[in-house]
């Protein structure tokens, strides 16, 4: 291993003299260079270095590696330097699920919680959260539970952290219940914990109880607020999702950017462009820079409230486009009847080398639906799957129905449609 990740010197910076340095080299001078690697590459030559001078079990060290390679994406050799270590401890086992986890790893952080308890390490508060997000990421409702159980044994259920996670927990798992009884049992709630507890709510549907909980807050910030907002806005009482931003603003706590993606998702409800122009024109007068998540929002709110001129010039304006954002372009297009523009569009997004995904082809294909274009909608839906492996959906399949309808060559587009779904 040591002659394979030292094979190219050139990767480090040649005017760093510790790394060409005969003098023996410390923990203290590795962990320098690691906080100044700048990639995957880099971080390869320093832990050559690491290795030829006997640190490499060296825990601090060995935890700063795994971090950085996690921070690339690059759990298998995260995994090489964990299984270095002899006798990890219970820090560096937390940091490996956590890396695993949060890199959409996170069977293979269960599995490591499991090999863990195995050897006999103890858990300590941080493994129970960590583990804990691993099950909601993972959808794994029985380890939660068990791991759950185990928090309760080993005396950590009292820590506020640990409790907050687990409330998250059930209420991504759709039970309130459970949620609401972690909630009950808290001896201090912080902001967080009140604020998981409405989110939870409010994604399990129970609007009017999530709003009593909100009430009933002591302090609340940012979050909180907007965490009821956003819930009216997606809950289709708009009404209520201005009246509590208007008492946000008389409680002096400035929204950000998701508070106003919520209220633009309102004046969508409402069908106010009036609204939604006052929305665009607030954020602007305080500050508000119109990125990916919030420019999206305004094409799309744009877009349903009537005006695609405002949509495509807030387009046009945006200097990073995501492939929602893109999507959300091709779909108004074909929505308002410009189905040549959407499809012109396409082509554009091709160009800039952003890959589409099932979305895109659902807006190019509704594009050709309301344009009439029937040879057109099937090259593209041939060319979706064939060039970018993207397997049809509802959505597409409802659009090539519709097409061959017209074409009248329903028998046709059914068969080419089981086709691709076999």
């Amino acid at each position: 291993m040591v002659a394979c990740i030292s094979c190219t010197p050139d990767a480090l910076p040649r005017r760093n003299p510790s790394l060409s340095s005969n003098l023996r080299f410390t923990s203290q001078e590795a962990l320098n260079l690691l906080q100044n690697c700048s990639d995957f590459k880099q971080l390869k030559q320093i832990h050559a270095k690491i290795i030829r001078n006997g640190l490499s079990h060296e825990h601090v060290v060995s935890t700063k590696l795994i971090k950085l390679c996690s921070s690339y994406r690059k759990m298998e050799y995260a995994t090489l330097v964990f299984n270095q270590i002899k006798n990890p401890p219970t820090f560096t086992w937390n940091i490996m699920i956590r890396a695993h986890t949060i890199n959409g790893s996170s069977r293979q952080a269960l599995l490591l919680y499991n090999l863990m308890i195995c050897r006999g390490l103890p858990p300590d508060k941080f493994t129970f959260p960590f583990v804990i997000k691993a099950c909601i990421a993972s959808s794994s409702i029985r380890k939660g539970h068990e791991v759950h159980m185990l928090a309760i044994k080993t005396g950590f259920l009292d820590d506020m952290f640990v409790q907050n996670t687990l409330m998250d927990f059930y209420f991504k798992c759709g039970d309130s219940d459970y949620g609401r009884k972690v909630f009950e049992k808290m001896r201090v709630r912080s902001v967080v914990s009140w604020t998981t507890m409405i989110t939870g709510l409010v994604a399990c549907g129970e609007l009017d109880d999530a709003r009593v909980f909100f009430e009933q807050m002591p302090i609340r910030n940012v979050v909180s607020w907007t965490a009821m907002i956003d819930g009216y806005a997606r809950n289709q009482r708009p009404e209520e999702a201005f009246e509590l931003f208007w008492r946000m603003q008389l409680d002096n706590v400035r929204p950000n950017e998701f508070t106003l993606v919520s209220l633009l998702m309102a004046c969508t409800e409402l069908g106010s462009l009036k609204l939604g122009r006052w929305v665009h024109d607030f954020a602007l007068r305080n500050g508000f820079k119109v990125g990916v998540f919030l420019g999206t929002a305004l094409i799309d709110m744009y877009s349903k409230c009537g005006s695609l001129e405002d949509a495509k010039r807030v387009f046009g304006d945006m200097e990073v486009k995501s492939v929602a954002t893109w999507n959300t372009m091709i779909t108004s297009l074909g929505v308002h009847g410009c189905g040549e523009e959407a499809l012109d569009l396409f082509a554009k997004m091709e160009m800039a080398n952003v890959q589409p995904d099932a979305i895109t082809f659902v807006g190019v294909l509704c594009a050709c639906v309301h344009t009439n274009n029937v040879s057109d909608g099937h090259r593209y839906f041939k060319f979706m799957s064939e060039c970018y492996g993207i397997t049809p959906i509802e959505e597409h399949c409802n659009c090539m129905i519709e097409l061959s309808s017209r074409a009248n060559n329903l028998d046709e587009v059914c068969e080419s449609v089981d086709a691709k779904l076999v």
